[in-house]
């Protein structure tokens, strides 16, 4: 299996933050998201980032930016079908997608989840650790978007719900770490922390 493309998902409205742009904060030098490209980028073929709004804001980045094509915030499923609208346009047949809020995701994230993938002879794998399943870290097949616009017009939001569906594999990591997501303050001063 070829690289895949890359989709940073940002399209939530980071409520427990205060809103804003989580991943815009200050982590040590860079910004969370920085971090976030700097472990994605040598592991997909192209990288851009699912965000609602104005994107000029993210103009510093020097990448595309996606907006969901269902309304109202519907989760990251809508920012999967965004990625996967984005990747049909460039002829790609995958996208990987992980969180805007996790600076330290795993630097063999897509060759795992691929494995994961071919092993069990499916289109879709996601990430998990010994907490549980990672839901926003997925390998996504662009032939399923048709499927997946459906399913999220239909009302549906949960990924798992999507997935099992469609026999996705999972992919285990056993450093729960590194899924660490900032979502709160304290959050960011543990990333800190961690750092």
């Amino acid at each position: 299996m070829s690289a895949p493309l890359g989709v940073i998902l940002a399209g939530g409205l980071a409520t427990r933050m205060g809103g804003g742009d989580k991943g815009l904060l200050q982590l040590g030098d860079q910004s969370i998201l920085d971090h976030v490209i700097a472990r994605l980028t040598p592991q997909v073929d192209y990288l851009a980032l699912n965000a609602n709004g104005d994107p000029a804001r993210f103009a510093a980045l020097k990448m595309p930016v996606i907006a969901d094509s269902i309304a109202d915030y519907a989760g990251p499923l809508s920012g999967v079908l965004a990625g996967l609208d984005w990747a049909a346009a460039q002829g790609a047949d995958h996208i990987v997608t992980a969180a805007a809020d996790t600076p330290f995701l795993p630097c063999d994230l897509v060759p795992q989840l691929q494995f994961a993938a071919e092993r069990a002879g499916v289109d879709i794998a996601l990430a998990a650790t010994p907490d549980g399943r990672q839901p926003t870290f997925g390998l996504w097949p662009v032939r399923l978007r048709a499927d997946l616009r459906e399913a999220l017009e239909g009302g549906l939001r949960k990924v798992v719900l999507w997935t099992s569906k469609h026999g996705a594999a999972t992919a285990e990591f056993p450093d729960s770490a590194a899924f660490f997501n900032v979502n709160t303050p304290t959050d960011l001063e543990t990333a800190r922390d961690m750092l």
